[in-house]
């Protein structure tokens, strides 16, 4: 199954193409209706229901739901946001089939009742709730009633996930053919709650002339890719990781080597001054350590074939030295991984590391650090990490919540599966490692790093509650045991 996600406007294709297609528009209203209040039945007792109707095709399919809940015998109390004369199209087909009392949108109609329904507006809205419907929205949160969202909830952008002035936290949120971006980026997941994606006719062939490139991150997308060693590998043709170590935080680089080690890169080394030599030296005896009195030892080291991919900026420091050597592993055409401080020095002068990205390249910023790089970027997060791919020529990957991966071509990912217990020190050392021992093996850049991002929030879903840096590394042999579909390691 492929997991595209939708914008409002292919959203709004697909419905076009299916009408095109022969599929009348009424019987699409009509099968998403039913869809939703099937949903709801499965999930819900049997008890009194308001729902929440707007003046466009979203409360038409509320319309539909109402009428299929009163069918099989739910007491249902409808409220419609204008006048039942102003409706037109589907929506006023679907009101004159509602035989049951229209009441106004007011606080009334939640009394006595604790689901609602939220037909109000759709992933079209452009401007922000307020009036009545904001008041009711605030009053169906401070009750904290069990709400569905239609589509996606009221209020939230269906592209971006911004909350356009008021959105009821949904239990769940019911939408059709695909999901769109809005309801995995932040903060619109936070009000979508369970999402369900249901068939209402359209084929799937409309995908071909959508030609859509955003998906939501999952193993299925890049499991046949992952690197499986053979008999006859050994340490070099497994790949050889290269880190920068920085002389402050050392842990940094550290984290790093790990997470590279851990997802199966055959080496890793570390650069590292003469001074921090020792305390590279002294830890995890796997790691080899590699001293550099200078810049041009570190270009030279690089020369070497067999090491085929290098990461810059855990710790390294925001100096000149970063600067360099980002230049020079640049400069060597490895793969290449560019974190934290790798990206901080460049602060205004972003022009000069995207003329010098000639290789394949991953710059894993959060949302400081892309700000420093990106500037002038404006918009929701999926439309900046793609500008910002196209723009540095790189792959991008924006961490957070609802990390975004997009690549210079414009396919993009965004990743859902998290933990919040991810936002600790030295997460993202480790996040970066990981992609860099993917690629050191082999896989596409893009790949690597959407790969990367997933098992990395499953180690912190299955960890939970006191999870720090050091151990996502440990949870990686489980986690890819997992992918592969195997009970244990």
């Amino acid at each position: 199954m492929d997991r595209y996600l939708l914008s409002v406007d292919e959203c709004y294709q697909a419905d076009r193409l299916a009408e095109q297609a022969g599929i009348a528009s009424i019987d699409l209203m009509e099968a998403a209706g039913a869809g939703v209040a099937r949903e709801i039945a499965s999930r819900w007792t049997k008890q009194p229901v308001a729902i929440l109707c707007g003046p466009g095709n979203n409360g038409g399919d509320g319309f539909v739901v109402a009428r299929h809940l009163a069918e099989l015998g739910w007491p249902v109390r409808l409220s419609l946001l204008g006048e039942k004369e102003n409706l037109k199209g589907d929506a006023a087909i679907n009101a004159e089939r509602w035989t049951g009392k229209f009441e106004a949108l007011s606080l009334d109609v939640l009394n006595d009742c604790n689901l609602v329904i939220d037909g109000l507006f759709g992933a079209g809205l452009t401007r922000p709730i307020e009036g009545v419907t904001q008041t009711i929205i605030e009053a169906i949160n401070d009750r904290q009633m069990d709400c569905v969202g239609i589509d996606v909830p009221s209020g939230i952008h269906g592209d971006t996930g911004s909350v356009m002035g008021a959105a009821p936290n949904c239990k769940l949120t019911v939408t059709f053919f695909r999901p769109k971006p809005g309801l995995f980026l932040l903060p619109g997941r936070l009000y979508a709650g369970e999402v369900s994606v249901i068939n209402i006719g359209i084929s799937r062939s409309v995908l071909e002339t959508i030609k859509p490139k955003t998906q939501l991150n999952h193993p299925d997308l890049w499991r046949g890719l992952l690197p499986s060693p053979e008999l006859t590998d050994n340490k070099y043709t497994r790949g050889h990781s290269v880190i920068l170590g920085g002389d402050v935080m050392t842990g940094a680089a550290r984290l790093s080597a790990l997470g590279a080690r851990r997802v199966g890169a055959g080496l890793v080394t570390i650069c590292a001054s003469p001074q921090t030599f020792p305390i590279y030296a002294s830890a995890e005896p796997g790691m080899i350590v590699q001293p550099v009195m200078d810049d041009q030892a570190f270009a030279v080291f690089l020369e070497d074939p067999r090491r085929n991919a290098v990461l810059l900026g855990p710790g390294a420091g925001v100096s000149d030295t970063t600067k360099t050597r980002t230049v020079a592993a640049l400069k060597a055409k490895k793969k290449t991984v560019l974190d934290a401080d790798a990206l901080s020095i460049y602060e205004g002068d972003a022009e000069t590391l995207f003329s010098a990205i000639q290789s394949p390249t991953v710059l894993t910023p959060h949302e400081g650090e892309f700000k420093r790089l990106f500037p002038d970027l404006a918009g929701g997060k999926l439309a900046r990490t793609q500008a910002a791919a196209k723009q540095s020529g790189a792959v991008l990957l924006l961490k957070g919540g609802d990390t975004v991966i997009a690549a210079p071509d414009g396919r993009t990912v965004i990743t859902d599966h998290v933990s919040a217990f991810l936002a600790t020190a030295g997460s993202g050392d480790v996040l970066a490692g990981m992609i860099l021992g993917l690629a050191a093996q082999g896989m596409g850049m893009f790949e690597a790093a959407c790969a990367a991002s997933w098992m990395h929030g499953d180690a912190g879903l299955r960890f939970g509650k006191g999870l720090i840096a050091e151990d996502i590394p440990k949870l990686l042999p489980a986690v890819m045991a997992g992918i592969d579909g195997k009970d244990r390691v």
